[in-house]
């Protein structure tokens, strides 16, 4: 059987939305190997990295996103269960979670409000614009959850989703440093910080390089602060003046 040239093989994968499902699987296998090579630092994490390459391939091939989004849309239906998944480990913790109840909640609250304030109070300091105030508000919040607060509040989604990774990537690097100088040793409490600070980037992380116990606890931590955002980020907006 003849093999097809490389010029007939994209032909027929440049007609078909699966190119870009190839193309995305390949950035993001290529983005690994090399955060690999380079140690493994959170500075430049597989996801920011797949991002960039992507964004390479389309601007040199001239393809708007919603062509690319016909086929990364089989990625983008995963994130729903792949987020449900995250439950399939809490639940051998449960017993555990059920007595910490009462401090998860206020911690998570604490987390929330923390985040927020700050955010929202260095860009009012330094004079952003109030729809950029919005986009930042919540930046500790996972992607959709995030894009779906701003786009109620009247921010941009997807500046949004680009301070979102940023906040991820920073919060890989900065949080097991802050571990080892407040001496924090306990899995399900660095689990739960970096759920709750880095979204699914702290969650990613607590699974392959602290366990399972912290990647559990990140999990909860991830899914309960963008559960409570959505109703103590409007008020909170709104003590602010915008």
């Amino acid at each position: 059987m003849p093999v097809p040239a490389l010029d007939q093989l994209w032909v027929y994968l440049s007609a078909s939305p699966l190119l870009h499902l190839l193309v995305t699987l390949l950035a993001f296998m290529g983005a690994s190997y090399l955060n690999r090579l380079l140690g493994g630092t959170p500075f430049l994490h597989p996801v920011v990295l797949t991002i960039v390459l992507i964004i390479g391939f389309l601007t040199l091939t001239d393809t708007d996103y919603a062509t690319y989004f016909e086929g990364a849309q089989f990625i983008h239906f995963l994130l729903g269960p792949a987020t449900v998944a995250l439950a399939i480990p809490l639940y051998d913790y449960r017993e555990r979670v059920r007595r910490m109840l009462v401090p998860i909640l206020l911690s998570c609250v604490a987390g929330i409000v923390t985040a927020v304030t700050s955010a929202v109070g260095v860009a009012m300091l330094m004079g952003a614009s109030r729809e950029t105030v919005l986009t930042l508000s919540p930046k500790s919040v996972t992607s959709p959850i995030a894009m779906g607060i701003v786009e109620k509040l009247g921010g941009i989604p997807s500046l949004a989703a680009g301070m979102v990774l940023i906040t991820g990537s920073l919060g890989c690097a900065l949080g097991p440093v802050i571990f080892r100088l407040v001496r924090v040793r306990d899995p399900s409490v660095q689990g739960f910080t970096m759920g709750l600070a880095a979204h699914g980037f702290g969650t990613a992380y607590s699974f392959s390089s602290i366990g399972a116990v912290a990647g559990a606890f990140a999990g909860l931590a991830m899914g309960l602060t963008g559960l409570l955002t959505a109703f103590i980020l409007p008020p909170l907006v709104h003590l602010f003046g915008l």
